[in-house]
């Protein structure tokens, strides 16, 4: 057995530390737009450009990332980079995906506290317009993942369940768009459904069979069946189309991207996977079952703690910050769009943070690149400086307490999902969970509109849907992403001009 001279691991260390760097550094500064536009942004980086993963490992990764608890799109990310080169590298591209929206946030928690209490006309008008820019680009996403979801009837009928479940249940918790429930806010977390919100599935894109020298018609749909169940995919035949064979090519979903082929893999369905060695994670089911029962030993101990002993001076507030910020990490599930009325019920209702301060953060988060759990850092300087703490402390508790119990779970979780994920029942149970995943986008879409219309007089916000501008400015970013190709941070940016041109003309 050789072994590597230190200068040489040195050197390795380094090439595979600038390999995840120049992979992963640009994603943090310019992902927006929440979980749904985070997923097509990493099918498109990890599956189709660099090849780290597979469109079925994709899959896989998405269903579990949207099943645990904590930030969806952090979590995907987090395990990617783990299959790929290890923990170091999972940690370290973690914060290269959450550090630049989290020092943005800090920036601006600084900046609100040392305002009036009244914003200028203009800052409203700005505010609204990333609102309904964001509103734009979420649809979008949600409208695209969803013809990608929808296979079979079954499929969209679970598309249409998740869109109903989560708007029957925002229409029931929070009622008026701008009354945000107490009790209620806790029972977001606990509700089964949402571990979908702000999701993408990207099932057996056409765009894949492209990367991997596969050319698929209409009319050679039996060779759908054949892909991704071996480690090795089809060459291309002249005559008579794709076939598999082993030793060559890539890996690709098959799950089907129409009705008509849904009928074509059937068969497959009904074939347990065969995980390609090169996207096997080498990690002990009981290494991930330790793991995971650590995690609940600390959150029992802190969430004793924080019940026994009551707010300072029993304990310093900023424990009880790490405290609330702890458990809304460890009961929140779908991501940023479950995560904002919980942390209002922990910060505001607690008095640590003024609701317009609250809602500023709300509409600004949006046009921050990386996760919206980065919302955490905003409240956590804003609570501290409220408190006379160090607001870099602040922050930074906030910070760890808000992203740890994803990120332990998911780490722990991989071990156990390494030894089960070649079940033949592993693929239905990716293809519903992920086509109702789809459907919960839609609740995104709808609570931001709620919400996103923001004034003087209603600082707590009320509907886009109140005044005809930003309706013009929410379709405006749809069609712009839909048919010209518009960037997301682009359209969220056109969002907030056009509410600068609206305060123009309406004050004029």
């Amino acid at each position: 057995m050789s072994h590597q001279r230190p200068e040489s691991r040195a050197r390795a260390l380094v090439s595979r530390s600038w390999k995840v760097f120049r992979v992963n550094w640009h994603l943090g500064f310019t992902a927006f737009g929440g979980p749904p536009v985070h997923f097509r942004i990493f099918n498109d980086k990890f599956v189709q450009k660099t090849k780290w993963i597979d469109e079925q490992v994709f899959q896989e990764l998405f269903s579990v990332s949207q099943a645990l608890c904590g930030p969806a799109s952090t979590k995907m990310l987090y395990c990617i980079n783990l299959i790929q080169d290890g923990f170091l590298a999972a940690v370290f591209s973690f914060l290269l995906w959450s550090l630049p929206g989290a020092i943005g946030m800090y920036a601006l928690a600084v900046g609100v506290s040392k305002i009036d209490e009244t914003l200028p006309r203009p800052v409203y008008a700005l505010l609204s317009g990333l609102n309904a820019g964001t509103v734009g680009v979420i649809a979008l996403a949600a409208v695209e993942l969803s013809e990608k979801a929808i296979t079979d009837r079954l499929t969209r009928i679970l598309v249409f369940l998740g869109a109903t479940a989560g708007m029957l249940y925002n229409a029931l918790c929070f009622g008026d768009p701008g009354f945000w429930c107490k009790s209620e806010g806790k029972l977001i977390s606990a509700w089964p459904f949402g571990k979908w919100p702000g999701s993408t599935s990207n099932a057996g894109d056409n765009d894949t069979a492209a990367h991997q020298g596969r050319r698929n018609s209409a009319d050679d749909e039996e060779s759908i069946e054949m892909s991704s169940v071996t480690k090795t995919t089809a060459t291309t035949s002249s005559s008579s189309g794709a076939r598999s064979r082993p030793g060559q090519g890539t890996p690709r979903s098959n799950l089907p991207v129409t009705e008509q082929e849904a009928s074509a893999s059937s068969t497959a369905e009904s074939e347990p996977r065969t995980i390609p060695s090169e996207f096997r994670l080498d990690f002990s089911w009981k290494i991930g079952t330790a793991i995971i029962a650590c995690f609940f030993a600390t959150f029992i101990a802190v969430m004793v703690t924080r019940g026994v002993f009551p707010n300072p001076p029993g304990l310093p507030l900023l424990y009880h910050l790490f405290a609330n910020m702890y458990l809304a990490g460890t009961i929140i599930f779908g991501g940023g769009p479950v995560v904002i009325p919980l942390l209002r019920e922990y910060v505001v209702a607690e008095g640590w943070v003024n609701p317009r301060d609250f809602l500023i953060g709300l509409a600004l988060i949006q046009a921050f690149p990386g996760p919206n759990f980065n919302f955490a850092v905003f409240l956590g300087a804003l609570t501290a400086i409220g408190s006379g703490n160090n607001p870099v402390a602040g922050a930074i508790i906030a910070w760890v307490g808000i992203f740890s119990p994803g990120l332990i779970l998911v780490h722990g979780t991989m071990g156990i999902w390494s030894a089960i994920r070649g079940k033949r029942w592993v693929k239905a149970v990716i293809r519903g969970l992920n086509a109702a995943a789809v459907g919960l986008i839609y609740t995104a879409v709808y609570r931001i509109w709620n919400v996103g219309y923001i004034d003087e007089g209603f600082q707590f916000g009320k509907s886009l849907g109140d005044d005809p501008w930003w309706v013009v400015v929410t379709a405006t970013s749809y069609v712009g992403g839909r048919w010209f190709n518009l960037k997301a941070p682009v359209a969220i940016m056109l969002g907030a001009v056009m509410g600068m041109i609206r305060y123009g003309v309406v004050s004029a």
